[in-house]
């Protein structure tokens, strides 16, 4: 008889399109294992926010029953979570207080909700999807595209026992940046100025520079990579100078003593910068491995699931519906996150740091106001004032995050051998 493998894939989503993503790769994900000498079962989890787009749940149970009859399909409501909440409160001893600090919406603690149900699901492998990336790479030589599919799920088993945690490349839209037209408004000194101001361990300016060459804010992928030939490398010094992708990782769980929680600041992002540090506490080893997801967070090439393969990308322009909005968020999110980032990886120069930030932005939001219709930059500044404020509060739950995680999870592994 075959050796198992229990495959996980989460989606941590507030977007229907969720369910276009599974429906169309379900069959792939199936293929990509059939070489193996191994049986693999897969499990998908799909954790839903319904406050994200105003959205009913019936937008999410869009699975086609054909899915249902391959994989198992587990969806984790908001119902499930305050459930659980309550279970590991009486049954494992945990305080009121640290429930709501590990488990939840929000990007760090849906991730740990699901690290959560993967455990308890005796999950060997978990890997982490967003619900705008597909498994696709794009590679440009000279004008024309060449696109093909990447098998993510594969090279993740094939490599994942030489490391705590594997992960793949990106290409398409790095991060959601707009283009944005140089004027008598706004100079490149005034951009400069605000990406300064963002500045943190994902974007600045030579980053910015660099999605802006081809006027499309698109990184395309490498033909070695897009081909699974490259070799895998090990990522260095995580969480100091390298940092795990929030999708494309997967968790080798059968590694539990060095795979430690999420955390983010309330309302921020940073839930993977701040699970590399702790990777990096832990000394865990991250591997790298060839394969891609695009990454589509404007939602503007769907089609691509379709296999309908465009010859062009075209720029992401202000004009376009919803760009302006999905930016400030994104912006929030990053200015949120920034003091503790800085906190726990430069406190020696983190008050210049700050001062530095609020300057920059100070000097370049205004000017910037000029190119938005319908958003006004000036709450970052209070945002990061608010942030700064509370840092050493972020901080402690930081710490308190992954103390309470190394104590549940080995319950939870107990508790599953009886």
């Amino acid at each position: 008889m075959k050796k198992e493998i229990n495959f996980g894939i989460g989606f941590i989503t507030g977007r229907p399109n969720i369910c276009k993503i599974v429906n169309n790769y379900y069959k792939f994900l199936l293929e990509q294992v059939e070489e193996l000498n191994v049986k693999v079962n897969f499990t998908i989890f799909i954790l839903y926010d319904l406050t994200y787009q105003f959205t009913t749940r019936i937008d999410f149970y869009g699975v086609l029953p054909e899915v249902y009859k391959n994989i198992n399909i587990k969806y984790i409501t908001p119902e499930d979570i305050d459930e659980d909440k309550k279970k590991i409160i009486s049954k494992y001893d945990v305080s009121k207080e640290d429930a709501n600090l590990l488990l939840g919406k929000g990007y760090a603690k849906a991730r740990n909700t699901i690290l959560y149900y993967a455990l308890k699901r005796n999950i060997d492998y978990l890997l982490f999807w967003d619900d705008d990336e597909y498994p696709l790479a794009c590679v440009k030589e000279g004008k024309e595209l060449e696109w093909s599919k990447q098998a993510d799920v594969l090279e993740h088993i094939k490599h994942i026992e030489k490391a705590d945690v594997t992960m793949g490349y990106r290409c398409g839209f790095m991060s959601p940046l707009p283009y944005i037209e140089y004027d008598d408004n706004i100079s490149e000194e005034d951009y400069k100025k605000f990406i300064d101001g963002l500045e943190n361990e994902v974007m600045n300016w030579e980053k910015a520079q660099k999605a802006r060459k081809d006027n499309s804010c698109m990184e395309y992928a490498q033909k070695d990579i897009a081909e699974h030939t490259k070799k895998c490398e090990y990522l260095e010094e995580i969480g100091k100078k390298s940092f795990v992708l929030g999708s494309g990782i997967c968790l080798n769980l059968r590694h539990l003593e060095n795979i430690p929680a999420f955390y983010n600041p309330p309302g921020a992002r940073g839930e993977d910068t701040f699970f590399s540090i702790a990777l990096g506490l832990k000394q865990g080893k991250v591997l790298q491995v060839p394969a891609y997801h695009f990454h589509d967070c404007f939602l503007k090439y769907t089609s691509l699931m379709k296999e309908r393969y465009p010859k062009v990308l075209r720029k992401i322009a202000l004009d376009d519906n919803g760009i302006e909005q999905r930016f400030l968020k994104t912006t929030i999110g990053w200015t949120k996150y920034k003091p503790l980032l800085y906190y726990l990886t430069e406190k020696e120069n983190y008050k210049k740091i700050i001062e530095d930030t609020k300057r920059n932005l100070e000097e370049s939001v205004p000017k910037i106001n000029t190119a938005f219709e319908t958003c006004d930059f000036e709450c970052l500044i209070r945002e990061l004032e608010d942030y700064d404020k509370n840092v050493k509060k972020h901080y402690k739950e930081f710490v308190r995050t992954t103390e309470i995680w190394d104590e549940l999870k080995y319950k939870i592994v107990e508790e599953n051998k009886k």
